[in-house]
């Protein structure tokens, strides 16, 4: 079944379990060291006493479980998604400067994560596409306790998406981003980005069994 072909219904059902799968992992407590961390930006807004500052930091902070979600779809484990998201905030903070106000500020942090992400496996000199797909098993997925097996197969299968198909997939359908500035994200053409996203819904249609459903 090509990508094109799959009805509304099938896709909408995709996104739908992805959002829950994605909502599963934000729905967590805040590590306590992003706590601390952003207990010490709450210092420097203090001592700067600037209204914008407060409506910056308020952003960040709500974006926080959503850069963790975003840091452990990369493939990275628990604690490497929480260094990962704390130097988003220490480098978005800094350069809160280059914010355009009324922008995507959850997009502009995803770009500023991503980046990170990758820099840091260039100068370890690792294997960006995963082709053994040692990343994609460490992918965290939601605990049994708090969240259906279905989802839990959803978050399972996503592990075996080549990484930047399942980029695209994380940041359209389950972050909601437009296809625009989830393209800007990830530094490639809209085009791009649509086909990445497309073939990550019919690889998880056939994994998941909804090619058969669809069908019938």
């Amino acid at each position: 079944m090509s990508a094109r072909s799959l009805p509304a219904s099938v896709r909408d059902h995709i996104g739908a379990e992805l959002r829950a799968a994605y909502a599963g992992v934000e729905a967590g407590d805040l590590p306590g060291r992003v706590l601390d961390l952003l207990s010490r930006l709450d210092g420097a807004l203090a001592r700067e006493a600037a209204a914008a500052g407060a409506a910056f930091r308020n952003g960040l902070m709500s974006a926080v479980p959503g850069l963790r979600a975003f840091a452990l779809s990369l493939g990275v484990d628990p604690t490497q998604a929480e260094d990962l998201v704390q130097e988003t905030l220490l480098k978005a903070w800094a350069n809160q400067h280059r914010f355009q106000s009324g922008t995507n500020l959850m997009a502009w942090l995803c770009t500023i994560l991503r980046n990170h992400f990758y820099t840091e496996c260039r100068r370890r000199r690792r294997e960006v596409e995963d082709a053994d797909g040692a990343m994609a098993a460490q992918l965290t997925a939601p605990a049994a306790q708090e969240h259906g097996s279905d989802l839990r197969t959803v978050w399972k299968h996503l592990g075996g998406l080549p990484p930047l198909q399942r980029e695209a997939l994380m940041l359209v359908a389950a972050r909601g981003m437009t296809y625009e500035a989830a393209a800007e994200v990830m530094g490639c053409q809209v085009g791009t980005m649509k086909s990445r996203v497309s073939r990550a819904r019919s690889f998880l249609v056939e994994s998941l069994g909804l090619a058969e459903t669809s069908a019938a």
